[in-house]
């Protein structure tokens, strides 16, 4: 069994995201686990599962419709891209091996660059060079600055052609260990507080080890000010609880209030323990929002 967690640059037209859907489920041996959309960030997270062959069938299916509607060209939103279909991890579940997921990028990025004439590049696991480990790296300058940089020596797509599509960007295709992405609202509009503090808790500027973390501006329903929004690239080494605390306490020595906690996607079971200043996390998460309780469903 095999996860998959496809990002895609829309998360304000219901219907592109149901058609994005529709086609996953199109597919009968994926179990689509989870989706989410977020309009400020204009991106929406699928999480699915199933075995290799069915992995590879629901994400040409997605390709292939997500194309049809997204166009970067016209897309504007708060969280970094670099394609439509922006970024396609592959984590393994069970007692699947990691090099299972590096095959079956390998095998996805070939069929994407051939299929739809899509720039791809392999990440983490996958990566073909150190300097392409890193999601960061590769989608540094995003969609707009793409064309010159594909023309470098250093970053030719690993498949596909070196130009950019032109309404699809590129896509970053990989493997790698689970990764829990959450935003910490903060009770102000003031988005240098939300990027201090986000420089204060990431690894690259010093903070914590497998954090890492922007500061972003949102208007939604839910919340209209600043977040931190923050991908936690391995629990184990540093506990969910512990950034939590850390960020809650860089807010509060601001003199600014978290107004929430907001999971994108789903959580492993034995990531939600540990105690915040003002709460336990097993409260902020709804059992409903743990991988294991979705997966126990298909």
């Amino acid at each position: 069994m095999i996860q998959a967690i496809p990002n895609i640059s829309e998360g304000r037209r219901e219907n592109v995201v149901h058609a994005v859907v529709h086609a996953i489920q199109s597919v009968s041996s994926v179990c689509l686990l989870d989706h989410s959309s977020d309009p400020c960030h204009h991106r929406s997270v699928l999480t699915l599962a199933g075995e290799a062959s069915a992995i590879h069938d629901a994400i040409l299916q997605l390709f292939s419709v997500a194309i049809q509607h997204i166009d970067l060209r016209e897309h504007k939103g708060e969280h970094p891209r670099l394609g439509a279909i922006d970024v396609l991890p592959l984590v393994p579940l069970g007692d699947t091996p990691m090099e299972s997921c590096i095959d079956l990028a390998r095998m996805i990025g070939t069929e994407v660059a051939d299929s739809f004439d899509i720039p791809v590049f392999l990440y983490e696991a996958a990566a073909s060079a150190p300097h392409r480990r890193h999601l960061e790296q590769i989608r540094r300058g995003g969609f707009e600055s793409l064309p010159l940089r594909l023309l470098e020596e250093d970053w030719k797509p690993d498949y596909g052609p070196t130009y950019a599509h032109p309404s699809a960007g590129a896509s970053v295709i990989g493997a790698r260990g689970p990764l829990i992405a959450f935003n910490v609202n903060l009770s102000s509009h003031d988005l240098d507080i939300a990027r201090h503090i986000a420089s204060r808790v990431r690894a690259s500027g010093g903070g914590l080890p497998a954090v890492k973390a922007i500061g972003v501006r949102i208007s939604n329903s839910g919340h209209h000010g600043v977040q931190v929004s923050i991908n936690l690239t391995d629990y184990r080494r540093t506990s969910f609880a512990h950034v939590i605390t850390a960020v809650t306490h860089e807010a509060e020595t601001l003199g600014t209030p978290v107004a929430g906690i907001e999971l994108i996607g789903l959580i492993p079971a034995d990531a939600v323990t540990g105690n915040t200043p003002s709460t336990t996390v097993r409260s902020l998460i709804s059992p409903n929002q743990i991988l294991e309780n979705r997966l126990n469903r298909c």
